[in-house]
């Protein structure tokens, strides 16, 4: 009854923000995103049966407070679909920083929730094992499903699930599965993404988001099978003000973007200015997705370089998988 599993975290396109059911974590509205690579998380998990108690270890350490109890309602839902009261041991690892904006809960939840349920035994598509991670996080459930997905808004678990979207390439040659690259400008900040979304619903922008996200998902989803760079990635780059202005107004005032995330936006801006195809993503956090094609990384990259921040070139991922034994962790 052990199991290993990977996921690659997610870039939210049209990024949910609030959700109408904290305990299910079900979101107000669908959203968008992309799967980030190499970037991952591998967790190994073991059901025992003779055990005392539950262990939950990520990088090493030893899970504590809200960060226990989320992955807690994890594992207690796949112990209610199993028919069982095993005991768990968990360990994870990330391959890139977490709680910096990149990600890592998406990533850690998913591939939570491919490793329990492979255990367990439990015959699961990814769009239902997608109600599982979304359970410690929203985002995660898009993670399961992989490259671009949909997370669908919704009252229960047959409704509330990711699923994979139809990506074309365009009339020039773009696929947006192969042919993108994305640039990780990381700026070190730590952050509350659920604080966040408790806020959201509070403030006076709310309302005007959602009045406007349907049409943005609709164009992000008719973007993407048509395979149509400079759409798809304006798009994200309008959502991220528009989510980051629902943040910044709630009762907590959250300000996550530092001097350093402002430098990477006019830096994007400048090199959109002399031709170059390339927008600027964020999500809950200062770091900064700098979004191109293939045939400009290098030159995107240096730029943000000479910024002095830190850089990684990603690709599109897939979805999340079992491992064999051989990965296991312990």
């Amino acid at each position: 009854m052990k199991a290993t599993a990977r996921a690659h975290p997610i870039q939210g396109l049209v990024k949910y923000h609030g959700m109408r059911d904290e305990d299910l974590r079900l979101p107000y509205h669908d959203s968008i995103s992309l799967c980030t690579a190499p970037t991952a998380t591998t967790t190994t998990v073991e059901w025992q049966p003779d055990a005392a108690e539950d262990t939950f270890k990520v990088g090493g350490e030893e899970l504590e407070d809200r960060e226990a109890e989320r992955v807690k309602l994890v594992t207690e839902h796949v112990r209610e679909l199993a028919g069982f009261d095993h005991r768990v041991r968990f360990e994870s690892e990330n391959s890139f920083p977490s709680n910096i904006g990149f990600g890592s809960s998406s990533s850690g939840f998913a591939a939570a929730a491919m490793a329990l349920v492979e255990a367990a035994g439990l015959d699961m598509t990814r769009p239902e094992i997608s109600t599982v991670a979304r359970r410690g996080s929203s985002s995660a459930a898009r993670a399961v499903t992989g490259a671009y997905s949909v997370l669908e808004s919704g009252y229960n678990d047959e409704d509330c699930r990711a699923r994979r979207l139809d990506v074309g390439e365009s009339a020039d040659g773009f696929d947006p599965e192969e042919d993108l690259r994305i640039v990780a400008a990381h700026v070190p900040a730590y952050k509350e993404t659920e604080e966040a979304h408790r806020e959201a619903a509070a403030s006076h922008m709310f309302d005007a988001r959602l009045a406007h996200v349907h049409e943005q998902l609709d164009a992000m989803t008719d973007a993407l099978r048509e395979g149509a760079f400079d759409s798809i990635f304006e798009i994200a780059e309008h959502d991220s003000l528009s989510l980051t202005a629902t943040t910044m107004t709630g009762p907590s005032a959250w300000v996550y973007w530092q001097p350093e995330t402002i430098a990477v936006f006019n830096a994007v801006r400048e090199l959109r200015e002399e031709g170059v195809p390339v927008y600027f993503s964020t999500d809950t956090g200062a770091s900064v997705y700098v979004n191109t094609k293939a045939g400009y990384a290098d030159e995107v990259e240096s730029r943000i370089a000479e910024i002095g921040i830190d850089t990684d070139v990603w690709e599109v991922g897939g979805p999340a998988r079992v491992l064999g034994a051989s990965e296991a962790l312990f």
